[in-house]
């Protein structure tokens, strides 16, 4: 990430903003560089131990990316009709109220599946 010998070269101030840029505290006395050095230097090595012990942001348990798929199993595949009325609802046309309320609904449901297949997609390979 960063190099020591590029933060070297900046002033307490720059060093400042950059630690406020990415929320990192700098460790120790603001009024030193080493201590916001020494923050910025560490701070990628530090998210990566945290995910490995489990900290913060986890992984989903294997039941649970089942239990995703089981959800997606559930909502099933669209009809002809379906697809037919979500391209022309994403074209801008909608229908009359109250059939509207549940072309919305029918469109909800179709970008909360698209982003549970892709959600899915990107935690299987890991």
């Amino acid at each position: 990430m960063f190099t020591r010998t590029e933060l070297e070269v900046l002033t307490i101030p720059e060093l400042r903003a950059l630690s406020q840029r990415y929320g990192i505290k700098p460790t120790g006395s603001l009024a030193y560089k080493t201590s916001y050095l020494t923050s910025l230097i560490a701070f990628p090595a530090i998210a990566l131990k945290q995910l490995e012990d489990g900290r913060g942001l986890r992984m989903p348990s294997f039941a649970n990316l089942q239990n995703l798929g089981l959800a997606l199993d559930e909502m099933n595949s669209l009809t002809d009709e379906q697809v037919a009325l979500i391209r022309i609802s994403f074209e801008g046309r909608r229908m009359e109220y109250p059939a509207r309320y549940d072309q919305e609904k029918l469109l909800a449901i179709y970008r909360a599946k698209l982003l549970l297949e892709e959600a899915i997609a990107l935690l299987s390979p890991l």
